[in-house]
C-alpha cells in the first residue's frame, strides 16, 4: 500500500509529472466551466426567452443574459461556436429551468425542446382580418401575410377549397402553436380542422338541400352573426331557409355590418342602401361568400334548420329574439323591442344620475 509520504516523495522525484497533472486538471476544469458547469445566476425557478425569426446568435445571447440564464457570456459564446449551434436555433418561446449548463441550453435551442405552446382562441364569427390581428398579437406572426394568403384564390385552391378566399373556412377553436409558427401552417391547421368537422354525412345533407358548401357556410356565417344562443341557431337558420324558399330578401343585419368600413356599429337606414353584393336588403338570395368564420353549431344549424313557419325575428331585449310568422306579428314584436330598449335607456340614465339633477 502506497502511503501519502511515499506519494509526496515520488512527486518530488518526478516534478514534470506534477506539472502535467496540474495542466490536465486546469484543462479539465476549464472545459467543465465552459460546457457543463450549471448557470445559477437567476433566483427564479424558470426563465422565459424568445427566439424570433431571423434572430442572430448574439441577440439570443443578449436575451439569455438579460433573463439571468447565463453565468458568463463568453463561455456561452465559445460553447455555441464550438458546438456549431449559432445557426441552428429553432424559433419559439422557451421556458428554461434555472441551473442548466451551456451544453443543455444550446442543445435545447438546437432541438427546440423547451419551447412552449401558446394557446390562441379564435371565437366564432371572426373575419380573416380579426383572426390575423389575434395571431399577430399572441404569436408574433406577419398579419398582412396571413391576410394575403387567406385572400389568395391560388392559395385557397391549393388547400382543396373551392372558393375565392378562405373566409368562412377557418374553423374557430382554441389552438396551441409555437411562437411565430409559419403563417401557412396556421392557415393549414384551421382549414384542416374545418375539413375534419365537415364529414361526408354533412356533405350528403348539403347536396340534399341543393346547396354548395360555400352557400352552407355563407348561411352559417349569417346565423353566427345573428345570435350567440345555441338554442336559437336552428330557429334563425329556419327563418332564412323559409325566406329563401319564398324568394324573400334575407334582410340580414350582419351582412350590412360586413360591408361597413367603420363597423360594427348601430345601423342606419342609409346603410341599408349601400350598393354591394353582400347587401341582403337590396339583393335576393345569399351573399356571394361567407361574412366570417361560423362555428360548428351554426354550420349544423344551416344544414339542419328547425322546421317552422317563422319569417321574421327581432331582438327581445333579453339577449334573445322574438320570432314571427307574418309581418303584422313582426311589427308588434318590433314595437315591444323598442319599448324595452327605451326602458333600459331610461333606467341606465337614472342609475348614472341618481340625484336627478
Amino acid at each position: 500500500m502506497i502511503t501519502f509520504p511515499q506519494t509526496v516523495e515520488y512527486l518530488k522525484a518526478h516534478p514534470w509529472q506534477t506539472g502535467l497533472a496540474s495542466i490536465l486538471l486546469l484543462l479539465f476544469a476549464g472545459v467543465y466551466w465552459i460546457f457543463w458547469a450549471p448557470n445559477t445566476v437567476s433566483r427564479s425557478s424558470e426563465l422565459d426567452v424568445v427566439v424570433p425569426r431571423g434572430a442572430t446568435f448574439k441577440s439570443v445571447t443578449d436575451s439569455l443574459e438579460a433573463s439571468g440564464a447565463l453565468r458568463t457570456r463568453w463561455t456561452f459564446n465559445l460553447a455555441g461556436r464550438m458546438m456549431g449551434v449559432t445557426r441552428t436555433m429553432k424559433v419559439g418561446k422557451y421556458r428554461f429551468p434555472v441551473g442548466l449548463s451551456n451544453v443543455e441550453i444550446l442543445s435545447d435551442l438546437s432541438e427546440g425542446t423547451s419551447r412552449v405552446l401558446v394557446p390562441v382562441t379564435i371565437p366564432e364569427g371572426w373575419r380573416i382580418e380579426r383572426i390575423a390581428i389575434r395571431y399577430s398579437q399572441q404569436l408574433g406572426i406577419d398579419s398582412e401575410l396571413f391576410i394575403n394568403l387567406c385572400r389568395s384564390e391560388r392559395h385557397t385552391r391549393s388547400l382543396g377549397i373551392d372558393a375565392e378566399s378562405l373566409e368562412g373556412y377557418l374553423m374557430p377553436d382554441t389552438y396551441h402553436f409555437f411562437w411565430q409558427t409559419d403563417e401557412r401552417e396556421l392557415i393549414e391547421r384551421m382549414v384542416h380542422e374545418f375539413k375534419e368537422f365537415f364529414v361526408d354525412s354533412m356533405k350528403a345533407r348539403q347536396n340534399a338541400l341543393k346547396m354548395s358548401m360555400n352557400q352552407v357556410l355563407t348561411l352559417a356565417s349569417i346565423v353566427e352573426g345573428e345570435t350567440r344562443l345555441d338554442r336559437e341557431r336552428t330557429t334563425v337558420a329556419g327563418v332564412y331557409h323559409n325566406r329563401l324558399k319564398r324568394r324573400m330578401r334575407l334582410e340580414a343585419d350582419p351582412t350590412i355590418q360586413y360591408i361597413l368600413p367603420d363597423g360594427p356599429r348601430r345601423l342606419l337606414y342609409s346603410d341599408l342602401r349601400i350598393d354591394s353584393p353582400f347587401n341582403t336588403y337590396r339583393n335576393y338570395g345569399l351573399p356571394p361568400a361567407p361574412i366570417g368564420s361560423p362555428g360548428r353549431q351554426s354550420i349544423l344549424a344551416a344544414l339542419y334548420p328547425e322546421q317552422h313557419a317563422y319569417l321574421f325575428f327581432v331582438a327581445d331585449g333579453k339577449g334573445g329574439h322574438k320570432f314571427s310568422r307574418n309581418y303584422a306579428e313582426h311589427q308588434r314584436a318590433v314595437r315591444e323591442w323598442r319599448r324595452a330598449r327605451r326602458d333600459l335607456q331610461q333606467q341606465a340614465g337614472r342609475s348614472s344620475n341618481p340625484t336627478g339633477g
